[in-house]
C-alpha cells in the first residue's frame, strides 16, 4: 500500500472526496465503507484519517459542495438582466451539465443526502426547499410578465428537476446520443412546455 495518487491538480483530500463519490454512487452510502475506499485509493484505511475524519464527513463535503455551487449559480442567474424564460433555460442547462460532467457528485448529493447527520441534514433539507422555491419564483415572475404560460410553478420545478435527474439512465445506456444533443433535446422539451 502506498500514498494517495493525486491527479488533475487535485489535493489528496480532493482525490479522496472524488473516489468516495464514485463509491457512494456505485454501492450507496450505507453499503460503502472506509476500508473499501482505502482499497480503491491503494492505501491503508488508517492513512485516510490523516485527511478525513469519517465517512459521514465525506458525505457532508460532497453534498454541501454541490449545494453551494448550485446556490451560487442560481443567485447569479437570478440577478441577470434577461427574461424569466431565459433564466429558466440557463438554470436547466447548468443542471444538465452537472448531471453529465459531475455525475457522481451530483448523483450522491441528489440521492444520498438523507444519510447526512444532524444538524447538517436539517440544513440541507432547508437549502433544497429554498432552492426549488427560488426557481418557482422565477417561473411565477415570468407568468406575471406574460413570458411564461400560466402553470403551477412548484409542479413545473419538480417535473424539470426530476427529468434532469433521469440523465442517470443516459449514463448507463449503451446506445446513447452525444451529450450536446441530449442537452438540446431536453431544453427543447422542457422549455417548450413553459412557452406561451
Amino acid at each position: 500500500m502506498g500514498k494517495i495518487v493525486t491527479n488533475k491538480n487535485l489535493t489528496r483530500k480532493e482525490v479522496i472526496i472524488e473516489k468516495a463519490a464514485e463509491l457512494f454512487k456505485e454501492k450507496g452510502y450505507k453499503a460503502s465503507g472506509m476500508r473499501e475506499l482505502a482499497e480503491v485509493l491503494g492505501v491503508e484505511a488508517a492513512s485516510l484519517y490523516n485527511h478525513i475524519k469519517s465517512k459521514s464527513e465525506l458525505l457532508h463535503l460532497i453534498c454541501f459542495e454541490v449545494a453551494n455551487k448550485y446556490n451560487l449559480v442560481l443567485d447569479e442567474i437570478e440577478h441577470k438582466k434577461i427574461n424569466s424564460l431565459a433564466k429558466i433555460e440557463e438554470i436547466l442547462r447548468f443542471h444538465i451539465h452537472g448531471m453529465i460532467n459531475h455525475y457522481q457528485e451530483v448523483y450522491v448529493c441528489d440521492r444520498e443526502w438523507k444519510y447526512l447527520e444532524e444538524p447538517y441534514l436539517s440544513n440541507f433539507q432547508a437549502q433544497r426547499r429554498s432552492y426549488r422555491k427560488k426557481i418557482a419564483a422565477i417561473i411565477e415572475q415570468g407568468i406575471q410578465k406574460k413570458e411564461i404560460k400560466a402553470i403551477d410553478a412548484p409542479t413545473a420545478v419538480l417535473i424539470m428537476l426530476h427529468a434532469i435527474s433521469g440523465i442517470e439512465s443516459w449514463h448507463r445506456s449503451k446506445q446513447k446520443i452525444n451529450a450536446k444533443d441530449l442537452e438540446e433535446n431536453m431544453i427543447t422539451i422542457l422549455i417548450s412546455g413553459l412557452k406561451k
